[in-house]
């Protein structure tokens, strides 16, 4: 065992010097493998965090939240599309809050408006809503309070803001509670303010709004008769189909559509479309790793020509080698050494290269709201895989080696 690590130390050592001869080619090498690494380890952590952004956003949303839209009708053989037929009504909304299986519910119709306080406006979205809203979306008051029912009851002119809308309308320290700001010449009085959310890695900030009673967005700021959908809250996660089945059904019954006819509304299970977005992610990150992956290929292409261009070079030592007692193995082994080492060297350089874009991403800021997630086991991946290349494509430049005759070899110019 002893005279086995001593005969491998040896051909590393030796490896290592014919390495060291020529460092700029050795490195030029080494770059197809370092910048394959490190493209996989970057762009698996782009969609691992996308992953997990779409996670968190729709665990902000809460794993028992339904969503209730108008559907579409078709006229004259041209369909409206989703949304494009308004028929859900205030007595739709409580008929659904009276189900047993949801625990409450949140008419909503939004727009987007111009808000103004004294001298500074910003146009965000405003969103109506009802006074469960908070429980609803999972979204807390951290500051004053919410609106009551008497307040949607009574169309009351009062708002919650959310955190962008009061950094952009008022100085900082200033106190936004009791103020009163405009919207379309309507003026609201702040009640309270929503806990920040931040943004949600790419997707925009969900703090650019402002929560009116739906009551008042309908007969103020829209003129409208129907709301545009209802966010329902299940009792529970393992309730949500159960309460999405009661809705369609006194739905339907509602707006009276026959058995097999077309309805006109939709009920979306935030728990269904959060696994598809996720199931989406995971196959961008698989398109991503593959598409840094033929980097890799290239980077082990290059190992391969260096090397048959390094035993052409050194037919001449091989022959000498063999003609003082080294066996086709010895010769192998050395060749297939420099092309392991050149792999892992340019898997470690690589790997460092991928964890300083991972980092370095969120300063850039074109890429300034994508988060990023380095997981151990893509780097561990990626560095094994530098290594299978190395061995791969570099066995059949060591066997070309191996096999030389040492005559032929010695005879060499």
């Amino acid at each position: 065992m002893i005279k086995q690590s001593l005969h491998f130390g040896r051909i590393m050592r030796v490896s290592l010097r014919a390495l060291a001869r020529n460092k700029m080619r050795t490195f030029l090498t080494c770059l197809g493998i370092i910048i394959g690494v490190g493209a996989v380890i970057a762009m698996v952590s782009i969609g691992a965090g996308a992953r997990a952004a779409v996670e968190q956003r729709f665990a902000n949303m809460g794993t028992n939240l339904l969503s209730v839209r108008s559907g579409s009708r078709s006229v004259g053989g041209v369909h409206t599309g989703g949304g494009g037929w308004t028929r859900l009504t205030v007595e739709d909304a409580n008929a659904i809050a009276g189900l047993s299986a949801v625990e409450a519910m949140s008419p909503s119709v939004g727009t987007r408006a111009q808000v103004v306080y004294i001298n500074k406006n910003w146009n965000t979205q405003v969103q109506g809503t009802g006074q469960d809203y908070p429980l609803v979306r999972k979204w807390e008051v951290e500051r004053g309070t919410y609106f009551d029912e008497s307040m949607v009851r009574s169309a009351a002119k009062v708002c919650v803001l959310g955190a962008d809308v009061v950094k952009n309308l008022f100085e900082e320290g200033d106190d936004p509670l009791g103020k009163t700001i405009r919207v379309s010449k309507v003026p609201f009085l702040i009640l309270g303010v929503f806990k920040a959310k931040g943004d949600t890695g790419g997707f925009g900030s969900r703090d650019d709004t402002m929560a009116v009673p739906y009551t008042t967005a309908m007969k103020r700021l829209q003129r409208a008769d129907n709301i545009q959908s209802i966010d329902v809250s299940a009792i529970s996660a393992a309730q949500t189909i159960e309460a999405k089945a009661q809705i369609e059904e006194i739905l339907r019954i509602r707006h009276r559509i026959e058995p097999g006819g077309t309805d006109d509304f939709t009920v979306m299970n935030m728990a269904e479309i959060a696994e598809g977005a996720a199931d989406a992610t995971n196959i961008l990150t698989i398109l991503l790793g593959s598409i840094a992956g033929i980097s890799l290929l290239v980077g082990g292409i290059g190992i391969m020509n260096i090397m048959l261009v390094s035993v052409t070079e050194r037919i001449r030592e091989i022959g000498i080698r063999m003609s003082v007692g080294a066996k086709e193995r010895d010769i192998l082994l050395q060749f297939l050494a420099e092309a392991i080492v050149l792999s892992m060297l340019g898997g470690i350089l690589g790997i460092a290269l991928g964890l300083g874009v991972s980092k370095l991403l969120k300063y850039i800021p074109t890429f300034a709201t994508i988060t990023t997630i380095v997981s151990p086991s893509s780097v561990l991946l990626a560095f094994l895989f530098s290594a299978s290349v190395g061995i791969f494509f570099g066995f059949y430049p060591a066997r070309k080696a191996s096999k030389l005759d040492p005559i032929d070899a010695l005879r060499y110019e």
